[in-house]
């Protein structure tokens, strides 16, 4: 019986070292690296973390990275509660929250690789879940290809903006007056001090 148990625990510890190797470091823009788990659509939120902020939100903060294991992996619950952001369920959160002070905008980033893209109920969802925040909301979908998007092209919402990672340059912004900024249905209003 002791055999059998000394095993069990080196075994354990084994795997969960294997599994530290595993995981994906993302470096934030502050210089802070975290890491995350190897699964699901991980490796497009690192590229987003990595590329798509440091072009279009550059300076950003970034508040939330919401892991394929553990979806409050990246939690900066104090600046979101700052901004008027009460944390809702895990399961509501989009992928990735930056906070772009100097613009006083939220971006609300959904990373792409099987399903979910800011749609139209996305999009509702989003804006109130985020209803009482004292910046404006930006709705982004990233996908890692442009076939990727292919199949989604039909569902993304109007007055959101869509990157692709493999053309990390550019941006496609779907409708509206604005390019890459909230619409006054998602400002903070007058009321609220925003």
């Amino acid at each position: 019986m002791k055999s059998y148990l000394a095993g069990r625990d080196r075994i354990r510890k084994e795997l969960v070292r294997e599994r530290k190797l595993t995981r994906i470091p993302v470096k934030l823009p502050s210089g802070k690296t975290v890491t995350i788990s190897p699964g699901g659509q991980n490796p497009l939120i690192k590229t987003v973390v990595e590329e798509f902020c440091s072009r279009f939100v550059a300076g950003g903060t970034v508040l939330y990275i919401g892991d394929a294991e553990d979806k409050f992996l990246h939690l900066d619950a104090e600046r979101l509660q700052a901004l008027g952001v009460v944390i809702p369920a895990p399961s509501k959160m989009p992928d990735v929250v930056v906070h772009d002070a100097g613009r006083n905008w939220l971006v609300l980033i959904e990373a792409v690789t099987s399903a979910g893209p800011v749609d139209g109920k996305r999009r509702k969802e989003l804006k109130d879940l985020f209803a009482g925040c004292k910046a404006g909301l930006v709705f982004v979908t990233a996908f890692s290809t442009r076939d990727d998007m292919r199949s989604f092209l039909t569902q993304i919402s109007w007055e959101t903006e869509v990157w692709v990672a493999e053309d990390p340059d550019h941006l496609i912004h779907f409708n509206g007056e604005r390019f890459l900024g909230p619409y006054p249905d998602v400002m903070p209003s007058a009321a609220s001090g925003g």
